[in-house]
């Protein structure tokens, strides 16, 4: 079941050329993938997609070293995940919170209903999507990407002057698992890939976003124009899609990317029901090295629903009008010695 955030009820091993093979998936499938080809005879990567699970993108602390989950440990963390779920929608409001104009940190979120994380991890049970670096965590950052991203959390810390000081997915302007690159997140883990003679577009079911990339060899724009989602441009190396991202804006950043972040994304169909998905982040002014993940998707039935953010965006609203609120309590409030007004 798929939902979207304020709309109603809204509701894919890796082969031998793979550079970072994934050992469950990686067996031999049912049905070859040679055999699934379009009309003018490119792999047919065509279809809804499927991207939710539990495994998160970094290895926890906890499991350092520990590539591969038993069987065991796999079953367990599913467990705990859903007693954590459940219990979710139990927890009262904290006490400090009846009352309080802090909306920081007592805004509440939505209940599980609203969810749609999925409840298993992948079926190769590693324990992250990272697969490059060995240790399954996002390189460091760089000092310049730290200076950033304590400027940014600074503007997050205070009451929002304006839509510009909150993240671009609670905007509306992009979702915020839609990429590039694409990342399993709270719900709307879903894209429709399309294709036509030349030609790839990639629609995203969060916020709807879609990408039109051309097989051509054009060259990508001028470093000068940047758009949201980049400029993505694309090529086939035997069956793989490979998917050239680059462009983006200092906004829409990416677990501390920057605007000159480039992002190689490949698409190669395993079998009738599983697309790879594989990404490498490259950006040297904010990370200390490359680093690359991998996950599938999974075919699913469509169709793929509008997700109406901007239409009921309600929280944007709200975060400036409390915001707007508190500057006229403060400018009202009576300074020491002086006369309530």
């Amino acid at each position: 079941m798929r939902q979207g955030q304020f709309a109603s009820v809204v509701v894919a091993a890796a082969a031998a050329a793979m550079v970072f093979p994934l050992p469950a998936i990686s067996q031999p499938a049912a049905e070859s993938p040679r055999s699934l080809r379009t009309a003018w005879g490119d792999p047919d990567l065509r279809g809804i997609w499927d991207f939710r699970t539990i495994t998160p993108l970094e290895r926890p602390r906890d499991m350092a070293g520990k590539e591969i989950l038993t069987e065991g440990e796999a079953k367990e963390l599913e467990r705990r995940t859903a007693e954590r779920r459940a219990e979710a929608d139990t927890l009262a409001v904290p006490e400090r919170c009846i009352g309080s104009p802090n909306f920081v940190d007592c805004v509440g979120s939505y209940n599980q209903l609203w969810f749609d994380r999925g409840t298993e991890v992948l079926e190769d049970r590693r324990s992250s999507l990272i697969v490059d670096p060995p240790d399954g965590r996002i390189p460091d950052l760089t000092p310049e990407a730290r200076k950033r991203a304590d400027a940014v959390a600074a503007i997050r810390r205070r009451p929002p002057r304006g839509p510009e000081d909150r993240r671009v997915g609670a905007r509306c302007i992009v979702g915020f698992n839609s990429g590039p690159p694409m990342s399993p997140s709270a719900y709307n883990n879903n894209m429709q890939l399309f294709q036509a003679p030349g030609y790839v577009a990639i629609l995203n079911e969060m916020v709807h976003d879609v990408r039109i990339i051309p097989l051509d060899g054009r060259e990508h724009l001028p470093a000068h124009i940047r758009q949201w989602m980049g400029v993505s441009r694309g090529r086939w190396e035997g069956d793989t899609l490979v998917v050239d991202t680059r462009n983006l804006t200092g906004e829409t950043m990416f677990k501390g990317s920057g605007e000159n972040m480039q992002v190689i994304e490949r698409f190669r169909r395993l079998d009738a029901d599983t697309l790879l998905y594989e990404y490498t982040v490259s950006d040297p002014e904010s990370f200390v090295r490359p680093w690359t993940a991998a996950f599938p998707m999974r075919q699913t039935e469509g169709p793929i629903y509008e997700f109406a953010c901007h239409e009921g965006n309600y929280s944007m609203f709200n975060l400036l009008s409390g915001a707007r609120a508190e500057e006229k309590a403060a400018a009202e409030a009576p300074t020491e010695g002086s006369e309530p007004r």
